[in-house]
């Protein structure tokens, strides 16, 4: 569990809780985006005034690649740092993350690293400052590459990767473009759920993915709508760490093998996968998932309760399609070509199986369905 600091302004408690690690220079890595909105000045500045020595890297894409995370490496040694700072959302993190994991382990490369549990060694100090409410991943053992060598994107999944501080200010969030709002709070309620629904969840996992639901319906509408109310803004980040926490140990499933395929070979942005595929996902498991879907939608709206658990859980993917419709996500994903199907295949079946706790194990052809039906 990383340490917490949540709340308006809790950015202005970290140089102290870095004066207590001993850390004095720092590799701040970011994206251009975030440069250029000033949030990461307001970082520097914080630091700086502090007497830390900080260097920069901010030439991180959305789903960082490997050549991100081996430039940000050479600066880090170059320059000798004590540790790193990520800021921005979950594309930051996880470069920061495999860039931990490339400290801990020079020997190898990020592919030999993927998978479970390949770093082992301890990492340098990691702060997670996420400026989005949707990944999670200040608070999750995983680091996700895309390869473009490979057209591949791969987790790299470890207890070292968790940060030691996460630091969740709303007011770092209140900037943010619709889309992004939108896409990143359904890919926290696709965490939440395919945590949920799967198969190695425990009382602790199952409490967190409900909160985390509940939240993100009552608070991402209005986060989208009404982008500088900062109540909203807060309750998104902590839906988003909840939803952290539960899939962090209860895992994801096919929504997530799926948008990995499509993230590494189109680049699509991984909320906005999550968000499209979801639905579609939960349609296709069937009454296997009816119990965990109808408690789940138990916490969107009391409408339903005391109805029978085919009608709730129908409710549920109703209120998720409804959701995506409210916040202008598409139905369909544009750009999957007929001739990569089968690559696309592949790829999310030796990722699923056996890896995700699935509440269901389907075949190639099953998954070959359902690309088709996103794609139109």
């Amino acid at each position: 569990m990383p340490e917490l600091l949540v709340g308006p302004d809790s950015i202005y408690l970290l140089p102290d809780k870095l004066k207590n690690r001993n850390i004095r220079k720092l590799l701040i890595i970011t994206d251009k985006g975030l440069v250029q909105s000033g949030l990461v000045s307001i970082l520097q500045d914080i630091l700086v005034s502090d007497h830390f020595d900080v260097v920069l890297y901010d030439e991180t894409v959305a789903n960082p690649t490997v050549d991100n995370v081996e430039s940000a490496l050479k600066l880090f040694l170059k320059t000798s740092c004590q540790a790193i700072i990520a800021i921005g959302g979950g594309s930051p993190i996880d470069c920061a993350k495999a860039v931990c994991a490339r400290v801990a382990q020079p020997g190898k490369t990020l592919y030999q690293m993927r998978g479970i549990l390949k770093v082992l060694w301890k990492t340098p100090d990691l702060i997670a400052i996420p400026t989005t409410a949707g990944t999670g991943s200040e608070v999750t053992l995983a680091s996700v590459i895309t390869d473009p060598d490979k057209f591949a994107k791969y987790a790299i999944t470890d207890f070292p990767l968790i940060p030691q501080i996460a630091i969740l200010d709303p007011k770092l969030t209140l900037g943010l473009p619709q889309f992004v709002t939108a896409t990143t709070g359904m890919d926290a309620l696709t965490h939440a759920v395919e945590a949920y629904i799967g198969q190695s969840n425990t009382d602790e996992t199952r409490e967190s993915a409900r909160k985390a639901v509940r939240l993100i319906f009552e608070n991402l509408i209005p986060a989208f709508e009404q982008g500088h109310e900062i109540d909203h803004r807060q309750n998104m980040q902590i839906a988003a760490y909840h939803a952290g926490l539960a899939f962090t140990r209860a895992y994801v499933g096919y929504v997530h093998a799926m948008a990995h395929s499509l993230g590494g070979r189109y680049g699509i942005p991984h909320g906005l996968a999550n968000a499209v595929i979801l639905p579609y996902v939960l349609e296709a498991y069937g009454s296997c998932i009816y119990t965990q879907l109808a408690e789940l939608a138990d916490e969107v709206s009391e409408e339903f309760k005391g109805k029978d658990i085919a009608s709730k859980a129908n409710y549920f993917i109703q209120s998720v399609k409804l959701l995506n419709e409210r916040l202008n996500i598409p139905q369909k994903l544009k750009g999957i070509l007929d001739a990569d199907i089968e690559d696309l295949v592949n790829k999310t079946f030796y990722e699923a199986n056996p890896f995700y706790p699935v509440p269901q194990i389907w075949n190639k052809a099953k998954i070959r369905e359902i690309f088709y039906l996103l794609k139109g």
